[in-house]
């Protein structure tokens, strides 16, 4: 979905309350989901989702979990097939094995035949597959909005659901203790882990440099917050849609702009994965990991789990 959220997702106002009627349709096929028959598979699953729309770390939690679990496990990515989601199927697949389908149940039954863990990015509302463990992720910063359901707010499912997962992740930079009570109440038994974003290929650049920076992924001023924290110059930034498809005017009007002014341009990986070679020339990307806090408490607990 090629989408920018909308900022009244974030509070309770005319537009959102004037949606809500809505929402019941989002109410009713999540309430229907329920009475799906389960479909078991003897590889171990971990599904990584989210309870927003849009962009919560997700896949660089996958990536992580990857790292963590593949000297035990033969692992593999499941990433449901999206024709505008290729620059994340590319980041998948530079860090490991990747099953790609758009039938998540046919991309398991396949992974089945030579591997002994799927790491699926996204597919907690696919309710008819039994995961063996199941990860949300939430933005530290969005939290669950104005905690309405679609339209009117940024919730793809309740957050009462969180009773059904077994470990959240707050992504951000971020401490949200408020946020972290509320999904408490709801979930005591919530293993929650924070985790923020940090750049792995800094000494690339000369922060003395002024930038240009654009992206097109769900959470962009989580970018903007990681290239201000680690000092970077930003002095013209472009935001589009998520997983937006430039066009050759739209690149070479921005590198207009940063030759005139003497700009560097730079941009998220997985923005740059979407550019053509020609376009991604003079462009370069701040390549980031999801450092998790405490992570030796995760790692005995995936070791307990799965």
């Amino acid at each position: 979905m090629i989408f920018i959220k909308p900022n009244f997702w974030q509070t309770k106002n005319f537009i959102s309350l004037l949606l809500f009627p809505l929402t019941l349709i989002t109410f009713s096929i999540n309430f229907l989901k329920k009475f799906n028959i389960k479909n078991h598979f003897k590889i171990k699953t971990i599904c990584i989702g989210n309870l927003n729309a849009g962009g919560t770390g997700k896949t660089s939690l996958a990536v992580e979990l990857n790292e963590l679990l593949s000297g035990k496990f033969k692992t593999v990515f499941i990433k449901k097939k999206y024709s505008n989601q290729k620059d994340e199927y590319n980041l998948l697949k530079k860090r490991g094995k990747i099953i790609s389908s758009k039938n998540r149940i046919d991309a398991l039954k396949n992974a089945e035949k030579n591997f002994d863990l799927a790491i699926l990015d996204d597919g907690l509302q696919q309710k008819n597959i039994e995961y063996d463990l199941k990860i949300v992720c939430i933005n530290s910063y969005e939290g669950f909005g104005n905690n309405f359901l679609l339209p009117a707010g940024p919730l793809r499912e309740n957050s009462n659901e969180l009773k059904n997962y077994d470990i959240v992740f707050l992504n951000g930079f971020k401490k949200n203790q408020k946020l972290k009570n509320k999904i408490k109440k709801i979930n005591n038994s919530l293993k929650i882990f924070d985790a923020i974003y940090e750049p792995t290929n800094l000494k690339k650049y000369n922060l003395k440099n002024k930038f240009l920076f654009f992206c097109g992924i769900g959470n962009p001023h989580e970018f903007e917050n990681t290239l201000n924290k680690f000092k970077f110059k930003i002095k013209e930034k472009f935001i589009f849609p998520d997983h937006y498809s430039m066009s050759d005017e739209i690149i070479n009007n921005m590198k207009d702009i940063a030759n005139k002014n003497k700009f560097k341009i730079i941009t998220t990986e997985k923005d740059f994965l979407r550019l053509t070679k020609r376009q991604q020339r003079g462009i370069n990307y701040l390549k980031v990991k999801l450092k998790i806090k405490n992570i030796s408490k995760l790692k005995k607990f995936l070791k307990s789990n799965i």
